[in-house]
């Protein structure tokens, strides 16, 4: 069977400053052996991308190694909202941290928020991590500015119906739903372990989980939220919060397919066709993944390509598998191995000058 390429519009990178978890390199590779051909990476590296000169930084890494397309996104800062605004043609969008996660990027003030609201070029997405009484307050800001809103990693029944009632009052807000918020709970942290099952947003209950699934028609995207850390950072004293994700994620919602839980369809509209209207991106030509729908598996993390070598999905029998990738008309992987060439990926975005 083949399908377009995915986008994933929620990934971490880690390059620069953590390139011991991923770097362009890696990270683009896994993106490529999980069937996503384009991504959006997050802000919040080291140093975080705020300004001209991280951004350029950023991106020059990225074009000396992404094996897939991508693009950057900014992160708002509580002195760069003029900064950030101009760079906005050359990112992937706005990143705003509204609740504590990894890294630094945390704007604690809710006058920031809106003045970053207010300036933020309209034809430009804006993302908020916000969670429980700040993604209300997101919700109410995209009301009060008229300016559409993409809420990232949605994990809680009461998140999910206050986004259902937001969109019947037409209130300009999308939304996304990360795989491990779909297939594991707060009950699989034993078997997870504490440390490696640290995540922002936490893993929620049963019936949070339910919830999500009942209201498949007001999640927009999924997107892995893909944020590798090293088994020993994970199992350490003081676990960061994250998981690799992007290997995982097609067979996952392949499972769920072959299962009745989702269609080809479901997919399609929240790994390629949402993701691309809300974002603003291009088309990729000649750009699909042949995927084994009926094909039996069981997931093994020490054969992915991610850096961290760990996921929470390690030993999960899945149905349905990736067995070749073609970007612009050449095959990039097959058959478990990576065949494009660092530098290969596109910038989706126009380039610094």
């Amino acid at each position: 069977m083949r399908i377009p390429g995915l986008i994933d519009p929620h990934v971490h990178m880690r390059e620069p400053g953590g390139e011991h978890k991923e770097d362009w390199s890696t990270g683009t590779a896994s993106a490529l052996a999980g069937g996503v051909t384009m991504v959006l990476a997050m802000p919040n590296t080291k140093p975080p991308v705020t300004d001209r000169k991280t951004l350029e930084a950023t991106l020059s890494l990225a074009g000396s190694k992404a094996r897939c397309d991508f693009a950057q996104f900014i992160g708002a800062g509580a002195g760069n909202r003029e900064t950030a605004a101009s760079l906005a043609p050359h990112t992937a969008g706005l990143k705003m941290y509204l609740d504590s996660t990894y890294g630094d990027l945390k704007l604690d003030n809710m006058e920031d928020w809106f003045i970053h609201f207010q300036n933020w070029p309209a034809s430009s997405p804006l993302c908020v991590h916000a969670e429980g009484p700040s993604l209300a307050a997101a919700i109410l800001l995209a009301e009060v500015t008229n300016r559409p809103v993409h809420l990232c990693h949605i994990s809680l029944r009461s998140e999910i119906m206050l986004i259902r009632a937001a969109k019947a009052r037409g209130i300009p807000v999308t939304c996304e739903v990360s795989p491990h918020h779909l297939f594991l709970n707060c009950d699989d942290i034993p078997s997870i372990s504490p440390g490696r099952s640290e995540v922002r947003p936490r893993l929620a209950s049963r019936d949070d989980v339910q919830a999500l699934w009942d209201n498949l028609d007001c999640i927009d995207c999924f997107a892995t939220d893909h944020a590798p850390h090293t088994p020993g950072e994970k199992d350490s004293d003081n676990p960061p919060p994250g998981f690799p994700g992007l290997e995982s994620a097609l067979p996952l919602y392949l499972t769920a397919m072959s299962q009745g839980r989702l269609t080809l369809d479901d997919i399609l509209a929240r790994c390629v066709i949402n993701p691309r209207h809300i974002f603003h991106l291009p088309e990729q030509p000649d750009t699909f993944v042949e995927i084994d729908p009926a094909a039996r598996w069981t997931f093994d993390a020490a054969k992915s390509h991610t850096r961290s070598g760990w996921s929470p999905f390690d030993g999960f029998t899945l149905t349905g598998r990736i067995e070749s990738v073609t970007l612009r008309g050449k095959v990039v992987y097959k058959n478990g191995e990576i065949l494009a060439e660092p530098g290969s990926g596109h910038n989706i975005r126009s380039e610094l000058k």
